[in-house]
Formats: C-alpha cells, structure tokens, sequence
C-alpha cells in the first residue's frame, strides 16, 4: 500500500499560523480569542490524537487493505482518481461528521473538538483520541470497497484535515460568493461549534459546503446573532483527561443508572436524548428557539 502523509509538513505551517493569529489577536485587543491554558489543552490533544492515530492505524489500515481486496472494483493510481476519490472521501466525512453529532457513541469521541469556549486556529488541533473506540473508521471502509486504493483514501483524508484547520479562525471574515457557495470557509465554519439555538448541528462540511446545502443542513453566518461557542454543561476545567473522557463517563453513569429498556437508547440515540425527557436535545432547543430573536436568544448545545 502507498500512501503519502503530508500532515508532518503541515505542522510548522500550523504553528507559524497560530503565532500569527495570536499576534493579531493582541493587536485588536480581542482578549477572547485565546487563553494559555485552553490553547495548550488543544495543543496536547493534537499530540495525543497522533499518537492514538498511529496505534490505531495498525488495525484500521488492514481492515482498508481487506476491503479493497474483496472489491469488485478497482480505480489504480491514474491522476484522475485523485480528485474523484478527495471528493468521495469529503461525503464521508460528512456524513462522519453528521453522525458525530447524532449519535451518542460517536459523539463522545468527538466531543472534545467542541469542548473550547474559544475558537481559534489552536482548537483545530483538539483532535479526538477515542476515534477508534467509536467506530468512526467505518465511514472510509466504504470507500475501499468501491474501489479506491487504501493509500489514496489516507492521503486525501489527511489532505481533508489539513484544508480545515485555516476554517478555524474569527481573523476571517466572508470569502467572495462564488467561494462560499462551493468550499467551507471560515464564516461557514463558525456556525458549526456555536450554541445559539439556531445554528445547533448545522455545517457539517469538511471542505465542500455543498453537502450541507444538498442534504439542508446548511446555515450562514448572521450578523445579528453573536456567536457563542462551547457545550450546554460547558467543561469548567482545563484538565486534559476530563476533556477526552468526560462524555465516554457521562455515558456509562447513564447507561448503568437507566431502566434496562432504554439502555442501549443512551448510547445510539442523539446527545441530550433520555428517556423520561429531562434534558433537551439539538431538535427540542432548535424548535423553541426562534431564528429570529437574535443576539438575546437561549441557545444551547449538549
């Protein structure tokens, strides 16, 4: 299997970014856009989610090999399946990402990327390091049993991952329309870890904002309402082990303390969801929120 990482030469690319950001954070006197302890929790979830990539890679990277090799089908390594195959690999990380947010599983491993009540270039690196614990590999398995190379399907999801991390930034403002109505963008992106009810799960683009467009999950950015970022119960903490875990607990305190019926419900259903309806859900805050009433407006998340 070839396959080609470019994310170690995107780390000093990172870095100098942040530098930057953080440059033009104190020139603007924009005292929210980043705290030391909170950068530095983002800083080590991004070191961890390497190390918990590499570990995992030694069975997810054969469970790609297999499905490939059990394919009908099989497009090579001509140039023009590049492309096909980035764009294929951009669908299922939305509906990866889709998922993560409506399935309670899969969200407790996501969970720490939206843990920060900041939202900078630094919190594009809370990566998750239970991704396998949650199954989230499955999303690319199909791709291998369609056809594409298993080293090709890994280098267009690191090229996925390296094309996000410039959307996580308040230094940007609109990109031209004819920009915003195909690629995700800063502005597109901001909507997605808010709170406010009105942009709760909403924005799941990777790199393509057509999907959220094609399968109405789209919102832009409002002008009228300021965004708030974070969770519903938001942390409270800068400790590193509360970041990664604190759903995954949060999830067995549920499942052991629920009637056995509802058991499982606590793990597939979406976040929020319990079984005698005293939490809200994404669905129950968006229906009382109005998208009209602005910046005073009650959003909330999990």
């Amino acid at each position: 299997m070839t396959a080609f990482d470019p994310l170690p030469y995107a780390i000093p690319a990172f870095v100098a970014l942040i530098a930057l950001e953080i440059l033009w954070a104190r020139r603007r006197s924009n005292l929210r856009a980043y705290e030391a302890r909170d950068t530095a929790v983002s800083l080590a979830l991004g070191v961890g989610s390497i190390i918990a990539g590499a570990l995992a890679a030694v069975v997810t990277v054969p469970m790609l090999v297999a499905a490939h090799d059990v394919s009908p089908l099989g497009f090579g390594w001509a140039w023009w399946v590049w492309p096909l195959c980035f764009v294929a690999d951009d669908l299922a990380y939305y509906w990866f990402h889709r998922s993560a947010h409506r399935v309670r599983w899969f969200w407790a491993s996501h969970v720490n990327h939206h843990s920060s009540q900041h939202y900078n270039l630094s919190t594009a690196l809370r990566q998750t390091w239970t991704g396998f614990i949650a199954l989230s590999f499955i999303f690319r398995l199909p791709l291998a049993l369609a056809g594409f190379e298993p080293g090709m399907v890994l280098t267009c999801a690191a090229f996925n991952l390296i094309y996000q991390f410039w959307i996580h930034t308040e230094a940007v403002g609109r990109m031209p329309r004819w920009f915003e109505a195909v690629m995700n963008t800063p502005s597109h992106h901001r909507v997605h870890p808010a709170v406010n009810g009105r942009y709760l799960d909403r924005n799941y683009a990777g790199t393509f904002i057509i999907w959220d467009r094609m399968f109405g999950t789209f919102e832009p950015e409002s002008d009228d309402v300021p965004i708030r970022y974070g969770i519903v119960n938001q942390l409270g903490s800068f400790n590193l082990l509360k970041a990664v875990f604190h759903e995954w607990i949060a999830i067995g305190r549920d499942v052991w303390s629920a009637p056995w019926r509802h058991k499982a419900s606590y793990i597939w259903r979406e976040p929020g969801w319990t079984h005698d309806g005293s939490r809200e859900t994404s669905d129950m805050i968006r229906a009382r929120t109005s998208p009209d009433r602005g910046a005073g407006e009650d959003g909330k998340s999990r």
